[in-house]
């Protein structure tokens, strides 16, 4: 069996709340987590003269250019897709033109599965799972490079997209887009996968007991019916979606399911 590859514990990305049970800093779980969420919240520091942080939504992907068989639970980039001119481009341009290693940014992900009720609003919670990854963004110049991180971005969204549109890219595609990557230095996950749980003086209440509704609701994004636009000629929806549509939701209610059985047992 083969080493399980962890992000180094460090004053960056050391879990601190319930951090022995809920810390994860495997990179297959970490890198997982990032992967199968649809959007990444990106922060940066826009300059030492702003007050506060910004925070972008965008689309992403683990990869690696350099390896690019490498698993998830190997070390691997995360490639992000934006408008050429937006300001976080054009500060890691600024970055880069200073000889720094590019612009630190954190990017996170967050998956719910599902609402934890229990006696007191005190002990409500929600579960989830979560990682960060602390880094290095910089521009991509290599058009091989950026022909592979707008692959691994497109397929992420649907798998198999990237080779059912219209390709090659025009140079009007290459010029308005910017793919950047970030190099990753740490990170790290956290996971809550629990029960309902209260007080012991609440739990021998009869009263609360009889009056407050206990449980858990589950939470699952799962994709819907493909709808064809105004302009679809295509009859059939095609097989790569329907697949991808399938395995992605398949994954979602399984893993609701065992946590359901869980709770049964």
């Amino acid at each position: 069996m083969g080493r399980t590859l962890e992000y180094p514990k460090g004053p960056l990305n050391t879990v601190k709340r319930a951090g022995l049970e809920r810390g994860k800093y495997e990179l297959g779980l970490v890198h997982s987590i990032i992967q199968t969420s649809l959007v990444l919240d990106v922060s940066f520091t826009p300059s030492p003269e702003d007050e506060f942080p910004a925070i972008l939504p965008m689309i992403g992907a683990m990869g690696s250019f350099d390896n690019p068989s490498s698993g998830l639970d190997e070390p691997l980039d995360c490639y992000l897709h934006g408008y050429v001119s937006n300001r976080m481009n054009n500060l890691v341009r600024k970055a880069q033109s200073e000889g720094k290693p590019g612009l630190p940014v954190c990017i996170a992900a967050n998956r719910v599965d599902g609402l934890v009720l229990a006696l007191s609003g005190f002990h409500h919670s929600m579960n989830y799972r979560s990682a960060c990854l602390f880094g290095y963004a910089n521009v991509v110049t290599d058009p091989q490079e950026v022909l592979y991180g707008m692959t691994i971005i497109t397929d992420k969204v649907v798998q198999g997209r990237w080779d059912n549109t219209r390709l090659p890219p025009t140079k009007a595609d290459i010029s308005s887009t910017a793919i950047l990557r970030v190099t990753i230095k740490t990170g790290s996950g956290k996971v809550r996968n629990k029960v309902p749980g209260d007080d012991k003086e609440d739990m021998e209440n009869e009263d609360l007991l009889n009056r407050v509704w206990t449980g858990y609701v589950p939470v699952t994004e799962t994709l819907g019916e493909p709808v064809p636009s105004a302009y679809n000629r295509v009859k059939e929806v095609p097989g790569y979606l329907a697949k991808h549509r399938e395995e992605y939701n398949d994954a979602i209610t399984t893993y609701s399911e065992d946590f359901l059985q869980k709770m049964k047992n």
